[in-house]
């Protein structure tokens, strides 16, 4: 599998699922949004997160080049599987043509090594 590390810095937010949708993440290179009647989940590089909400900062994230075929089986377990023997935890998400995997940034070395280190390739 072949991966990118995308820019910036990124927070991972939860709302309240009537929340408005914050307009600065739109601004964001990379951003996601989630919401399902429990909450109202945001993914945004992390100057422009809302600070009024519960946040997780310190994230980058890492791309799956695409686009993928949906027929494709085990891409995210072939990630995870590797960062979860080094005990690295991920936040997953997934587009129409790829996915994403978020790691702490203290551990984005550490995560590159474990996943080229089972043969991905990382640009």
């Amino acid at each position: 599998m072949n991966l990118q590390v995308v820019p910036g810095l990124y927070t991972i937010c939860r709302l309240a699922p009537t929340s408005p949708i914050p307009e600065a993440i739109f601004e964001s290179v990379f951003y996601s949004i989630s919401q399902s009647n429990d909450e109202l989940s945001i993914v945004c590089e992390s100057h422009l997160a809302p600070n009024d909400c519960q946040r997780e900062g310190d994230w980058r994230a890492l791309q799956v080049v695409g686009p993928l075929d949906f027929a494709l089986t085990g891409v995210l377990a072939s990630l995870a599987q590797p960062l979860a023997e080094q005990r690295i935890s991920i936040f997953a998400v997934s587009t129409f043509d790829t996915d994403y995997i978020l790691v702490k940034e203290d551990c984005l070395e550490s995560a590159k090594q474990a996943l080229v280190g089972n043969g991905h390739k990382i640009f």
